[in-house]
Parts: C-alpha cells; sequence; structure tokens
C-alpha cells in the first residue's frame, strides 16, 4: 500500500478538535457537553448579515475576485482606520479566513527550512500551516506563573540565526488572553528592523481588550511597515465562524504579488460569506457595544470561578476570550478524555482542550488547559461545577508540591 507523505504524517492534530468523537460519543449516551473547548460564539450574528443571506439576488453565484470584491475591501479601510491603522483597499487581500491568510504568508514569505519565532503557548494551527510551507517554528516559552508575559529581548536573540525569517504574535493572544504592551511591541518592532524580519501579526480580536491598555497594532510600529504581515477575521467579531472570510494586509507591494499568486490558484474567497462580512460592516454601534459588554462579564464568570476551585490558577485574561488554567492533574490531555469518556455529574460533562498542544516543547502544558468562555453565563456556571466535581473525583489528582 502507498505510503502517506512525512509531511502528512508530521501534521499534528487539532487539541481543540480531537477529542470531538468522545464528545459525539457522550452526547449518545445522553450526556450534556458544555464545549469549553473552542472559540465558537454563541453570540447571534449581526442581523444585517443575515438579512443579506436571505436577500441576496443574483441569477449566478459567480467568482469574486481572487483578492476578494473591491467595495468590501473599500469599506475595510474605514473600519480599520477607526483603529488607527492606514490602509488602502489595495493593500488587503481577503481570504478563506484567517487560516488562509496565515497559510499564503507563509507561503509567500518563507522558503523550505526557514525558521519562524513564536511565542508558546500558541494557536496550534499555526505549526500545521509551517508544516504545510515547509518553515519550521521556534517557541520561546512564556509562563502561566508571569502571566504569558513576552520574555526578554535576549531569549529571542537566542534563537535567532541565519534560517530565521519572522517573528509570529497573537495580539490579543489566542490561547492565553495575553495583550501585548507598547514597550513590548516596540522590542518586537526593534528585533525585527535589526534582523530584517518579517512580522506576522495575528490580530483578530481586537475588538476584545478588557483593560483600558491601547490597543497596539503591528501596523503602528514605525520603520518596519515593509516587514508586516497582518493577518484578520470576521469569524470572532462578527459570531461569523462559518462564512470563512479573512484577510492578509500588508503594505509590502512584493508580498502582495506573491501573494495573489496563491489567491489565483485557490480561485477565490467564498461569495456569499463576503457579502455577510461586507453588510456586517454596517451593524450597529450598539451591536458591538453588547457583545464586549457581554465577554466582560463572562470573563469575570469564569476567572473568578476558576479560581475558587481548588487547586485551580488562571491568570486574569486582558483580551480575546479565552484563558489558560492550571489544573491539579497528573496529564491535562488524560483528564479531558476521562471527562467525556468515563466522568459525568447529574448527566453533564466539560470539554476542555488540552494545553499541551499549544505548546511544542516536550511536556509543557502538560497540567493545563485552555477554556473559552463563549458560552452563557448561566451555562458557565454550571461548567464550573462540573469541573469542579470533575477534579474531586479524578483519580489523577496531583497537587503541587
Amino acid at each position: 500500500m502507498p505510503q502517506i507523505s512525512e509531511r502528512g504524517l508530521e501534521m499534528p492534530e487539532s487539541p481543540i478538535r480531537k477529542l470531538a468523537p468522545l464528545a459525539a460519543d457522550a452526547k449518545k449516551r445522553g450526556i450534556k457537553v458544555y464545549h469549553l473547548n473552542i472559540g465558537q460564539p454563541d453570540l447571534p450574528t449581526p442581523q444585517v448579515a443575515i438579512d443579506a443571506i436571505k436577500h441576496v439576488d443574483r441569477k449566478i453565484l459567480e467568482y469574486s475576485p481572487s483578492q476578494g470584491y473591491r467595495s468590501y475591501r473599500e469599506k475595510l479601510v474605514g473600519y480599520y482606520r477607526k483603529y488607527g491603522i492606514s490602509v488602502t483597499a489595495d493593500d488587503i487581500i481577503v481570504t478563506c479566513g484567517g487560516s488562509e491568510a496565515v497559510l499564503f504568508a507563509f507561503m509567500s514569505c518563507l522558503n523550505p527550512g526557514d525558521e519562524i519565532i513564536v511565542p508558546e503557548p500558541a494557536y496550534a494551527n499555526y505549526m500545521a500551516f509551517a508544516i504545510s510551507a515547509g518553515a519550521k517554528i521556534r517557541t520561546i516559552t512564556t509562563t502561566i506563573e508571569e502571566g504569558f508575559c513576552l520574555p526578554k529581548v535576549e531569549k529571542f536573540e537566542e534563537l535567532i540565526n541565519p534560517k530565521t525569517r519572522a517573528i509570529l504574535i497573537c495580539n490579543p493572544n489566542n490561547p492565553t488572553g495575553y495583550l501585548y504592551t507598547r514597550r513590548e511591541m516596540n522590542q518586537i518592532r526593534d528585533m525585527v528592523k535589526k534582523h530584517d524580519l518579517y512580522l506576522f501579526s495575528d490580530e483578530v480580536y481586537r475588538e476584545y481588550i478588557y483593560t483600558g491598555s491601547p490597543y497596539i497594532s503591528a501596523c503602528h510600529l514605525e520603520g518596519i511597515e515593509q516587514n508586516v504581515v497582518l493577518i484578520d477575521s470576521v469569524s470572532k467579531r462578527y459570531s461569523e465562524c462559518g462564512i470563512r472570510i479573512g484577510a492578509l494586509i500588508t503594505k509590502n507591494k512584493e508580498v502582495r504579488k506573491a501573494v495573489m499568486k496563491f489567491c489565483q490558484a485557490r480561485l477565490s474567497p467564498p461569495l456569499i460569506g463576503q457579502i455577510a462580512a461586507e453588510a456586517s460592516l454596517d451593524a450597529p454601534e450598539e451591536y458591538s457595544r453588547d457583545v464586549y459588554d457581554e465577554y466582560v462579564e463572562r470573563r469575570k464568570c469564569l476567572i473568578d470561578g476558576l479560581n475558587r476551585i481548588p487547586g485551580v490558577y488562571s491568570p486574569i485574561p486582558m483580551g480575546a476570550f479565552y484563558t489558560v488554567a492550571k489544573l491539579p492533574v497528573d496529564d491535562s490531555e488524560k483528564f479531558c478524555r476521562w471527562c467525556l469518556e468515563e466522568f459525568s455529574y447529574e448527566n453533564e460533562t466539560v470539554m476542555m482542550a488540552p494545553a499541551s498542544g499549544f505548546y511544542t516543547t516536550p511536556g509543557a502544558g502538560r497540567n493545563q488547559v485552555r477554556i473559552a468562555y463563549v458560552l452563557n453565563k448561566e451555562d458557565l456556571r454550571k461548567a464550573l461545577i462540573v469541573l469542579r466535581k470533575a477534579l474531586e473525583q479524578y483519580p489523577g489528582r496531583a497537587e503541587d508540591d
């Protein structure tokens, strides 16, 4: 029988989705599963987007331009202007979700064997995209004890070598909820400039910053305009994960020219998705304000509840809608499996993402989980009760020394 490719064997399973069959089996047994594992918001999509889809008046659902409809890109210019990001429609390429934007950035900017420095824990699919591009991710570890703040510049410098081609950040961060400070962003800028690196900046959670601290985009950093590739998506902004609309933004014409070749090869981004995304830009400010306020309350509900459970610790996330929590367990993946396969409390259980899947360092995150606070507060409270009971009964409970 023909062999699977080395790339296929090396491709990691998603820590977010790989336990989904166990959750499905639990549901078949009649158990309610609280999904804390995936960033799928339960808040409504803007009504203007739903209406735009309902009222599509076309006789043909045609290909769109490979870079996306100009009308949508021009409206995005105004959206970014509100965040102090000055771009033109020509700087924006519409992609099939933020995932494709990351993949095309890697494919266009990196050669096989090139290295990318990424603070970990990091969004697990970055590794998958790097493997697809033949690139290698070198991680620099942040710690839960320090709130996942950026390590000192010296730690980055230790990793930089002739193969280093880029630094990748997610700000606000998935999975930790960390928000990079102005000082940290300036440190990154200086390294990018000194070594002439690309800076890939995933900023899909810019709407969700809870500390009053300013949002510092990579596009705000002076002197590296040609080095920055911004990654964006409407998935979490408007609860539109399923329409698969993202964007790659850069002022570097050569990068855009290369990205466009990949865009042409995949033909076009989703037509209906662009219609919905463009309409969403007309959503009233009240929509965004209500969504933001809801996440503020959910964040408090979850973090307060987690830190009241004996042996559990979670730093306070400053952005996005995730947290990484430390649990008193021997192995978080075993614990997450056990919750779905063997445990229930009042016919309910929880599904979380083992945090080890967000690290590349062996053994890192072994007793941590990523939790998304995308459920309503009532369900979050119930999930916290179930989690407390699970930790009380789990046979592999392991307290700190």
